[in-house]
């Protein structure tokens, strides 16, 4: 299984801070699944190999009955034990071409960069997407800077994979991402700190719609523009 740029509108990264006494990981999961989430990340930095084995297992079948990918971060063996469909390894994980020879051609890979060289070579390592931020800030990584507008319109026309922006989006600022080219955005805390995560989630992917929209709006009238001068 591959991966396209749709798939990637509203990719949710779980942040189990947010859970409630007694809840458990999959119920939040399943509400934004309700909502229209296209993709789930696994995220846990700080649990046992067998505790995440249980996690990938329980997200897996949930994630397969609303025919929407898994994805586990940084763990491709925890990835492949799980049946997921895929891994994210950052820069400073498992290398992409490792994740691939553990997982095979079938499997998805996506990778991060924060600038045009990165994305290059996560591009040619064999990454299937890639995720580029922080674009607002992060309140997840502490020590990850903002990447400029300009940088991350700059990595979508230099790659011919999907592009997800990821860091600090919310409805608030999503919209600013209008232009830059990406194909959806990777949300934490705007999905799973909502005490109404459906309507977050539908709401959230409404506006990634609507920014795709105009950005195709504008490329058809860039088009119409050149063939009306016959340079198209």
């Amino acid at each position: 299984m591959r991966i396209t740029g749709e798939t990637l509108k509203l990719y949710a990264v779980t942040d189990r801070s947010w859970l409630k006494p007694g809840e458990r990981l999959e119920e939040p999961v399943e509400e934004l699944l309700k909502g229209g989430v296209t993709c789930v990340q696994l995220r846990e930095k700080n649990m046992d190999d067998q505790k995440l084995l249980e996690e990938a297992f329980r997200l897996r079948k949930l994630c397969r009955r609303y025919q929407v990918p898994l994805i586990i971060n940084d763990r491709p063996d925890i990835a492949k034990k799980a049946g997921a469909d895929g891994v994210h390894v950052g820069l400073s994980d498992m290398g992409i071409e490792k994740a691939r020879e553990l997982l095979g051609d079938n499997s998805i890979i996506g990778g991060s960069a924060h600038n045009v060289k990165e994305a290059l070579e996560a591009q040619r390592a064999g990454a299937d997407y890639i995720g580029c931020g922080a674009v607002f800030g992060s309140s997840t990584k502490t020590d990850a800077a903002a990447l400029p507008c300009g940088e991350l319109k700059a990595i979508c026309q230099a790659v011919e994979i999907p592009v997800v922006a990821i860091g600090g989006i919310c409805r608030k600022n999503v919209w600013r991402l209008t232009g830059s080219g990406v194909d959806g955005i990777a949300v934490i805390r705007a999905l799973f700190a909502e005490a109404r995560k459906a309507e977050a989630a539908e709401e959230l992917l409404q506006a990634v719609r609507s920014f795709r929209q105009e950005a195709a709006c504008q490329d058809a009238g860039e088009a119409r523009w050149l063939r009306e001068r016959g340079n198209l």
